[in-house]
């Protein structure tokens, strides 16, 4: 790893500290030429010098939104310049998309290993998406999760014997829509009698101990538990 240039943005004077004594002990490479404590701060440091790495906390001044909007802002004004987010906020998973889709090149979660020079040294080497064993554990565990619901929606689609038109039938059914206004969805060739036809075959597949008194709320909620239809991709067909 050749030398390069650091700037920690960090208001909390003690996490400060341990995070340059990381940096002095651990890696020698990064040359510290500033520290902010707050927006205005990093602003004037970077009138003054542009790094190669900038160490951003996200809870600054006890707003997370701030530090989003100083890796969004960064990004857009020096592309070049690295971001790794060095944060607290270890279980605001929303944040951490939000400032991944504001150009973050990773983020280092402050519990467990902390900060390694494998991670910085991945973020100068041109590695997208560095991330440390805290939120790459539960990275895996959404994967999986998300692997395992496809493999589940999947078997359900064959042993109940689901096509492309029962799937897109309970799926708008599921988003509010009436009968009259599916058949009106771009190649559904089905009318509203069709479509309670194809209705009454479906609560007799997914209601197989009896289907007495079942209304579509019933089938829908049904199929959304069977897996037949996707809770995370309710949308609409295209028009």
């Amino acid at each position: 790893m050749q030398n390069f240039k650091v700037i920690i943005v960090e208001d909390v004077p003690l996490e400060l500290k341990g995070t340059e004594g990381i940096i002095r002990n651990d890696i020698p490479e990064a040359n510290i030429i500033g520290t902010a404590d707050c927006e205005v701060a990093y602003w004037r440091l970077l009138k003054q010098q542009i790094p190669d790495l900038v160490l951003l906390d996200l809870g600054l001044g006890g707003s997370t939104t701030v530090g989003v909007e100083l890796c969004r802002q960064t990004k857009e004004l020096y592309p070049q310049v690295k971001i790794l987010i060095f944060t607290g906020e270890i279980l605001n998973e929303k944040l951490w998309v939000d400032v991944l889709d504001a150009g973050a090149d990773g983020i280092i979660l402050k519990t467990g290993e902390l900060l390694t020079r494998h991670d910085v040294s991945s973020v100068m080497d041109g590695k997208q998406l560095v991330f440390n064993e805290p939120i790459l554990r539960k990275i895996v565990e959404r994967f999986k999760n998300s692997v395992n619901g496809q493999l589940a929606r999947q078997e359900s689609i064959v042993n109940y014997e689901i096509d492309e038109y029962d799937e897109r039938f309970l799926r708008h059914l599921a988003l509010g829509y009436t009968k009259e206004q599916i058949t009106q969805l771009r190649g559904m060739p089905f009318g509203v009698k069709s479509l309670e036809k194809r209705q009454n075959e479906l609560v007799q597949k997914l209601f197989p101990e009896g289907s007495s008194g079942v209304n579509a709320t019933h089938l829908v909620v049904r199929a959304l538990q069977l897996r037949v239809i996707d809770v995370d991709n309710l949308e609409p067909d295209e028009d």
